[in-house]
């Protein structure tokens, strides 16, 4: 278990957790403004390859993060995700480091996209290293961009992991 002052990340997957997670995802930028629902932001949560990690302060879920652990984009952090009661306490970077330290374990790439609007998660993002691979036009929704992003320690030839 990773922890963080009273906060601790644990991997999970329970049926009712996933719904909550995709709840709390459906009624929070940039997925309101995308017109995703939450059976839509349920199928983030589907799928082979993915590992679901919260962020739990007590029994509450403060946030989350899925990520993509095999396959051809391997190292993806598909959903990054902080309930709006918990902003401004670094969580986002608190998620963002346990993210690439278990990404590490197997790639050297950490991948994430974001909503071109969502200039508070370039920010954060940037500040941790990342850089703009490209941009997806209309990617998601008619008329919104998501930015691809990478951040490297090296390319995957050779490259060592410890597991996966």
């Amino acid at each position: 278990m990773y922890t963080y002052q009273e906060y601790r990340i644990i991997q999970s997957g329970s049926t009712e957790e996933i719904s909550s997670c995709a709840k709390m995802m459906a009624g929070s930028d940039p997925w309101v403004r995308l017109g995703m629902s939450e059976t839509n932001c349920l199928q983030a949560f589907e799928g082979d390859y993915r590992e679901l990690y919260l962020l739990k302060k007590g029994t509450e879920i403060a946030g989350f993060i899925i990520l993509q652990i095999k396959g051809s984009f391997k190292g993806y952090i598909q959903t990054l995700f902080v309930a709006e009661k918990f902003r401004g306490e670094k969580l986002g970077s608190y998620l963002l480091e346990f993210a690439e330290n278990q990404i590490h374990q197997y790639s050297p790439n950490v991948f994430i996209c974001v909503s071109a609007f969502n200039e508070s998660a370039i920010r954060l993002y940037t500040r941790f290293g990342f850089s703009l691979i490209g941009v997806l036009k209309d990617f998601v929704k008619e008329g919104y961009d998501e930015l691809l992003m990478r951040k490297t320690i090296g390319p995957m030839l050779g490259y060592q992991g410890s597991k996966k």
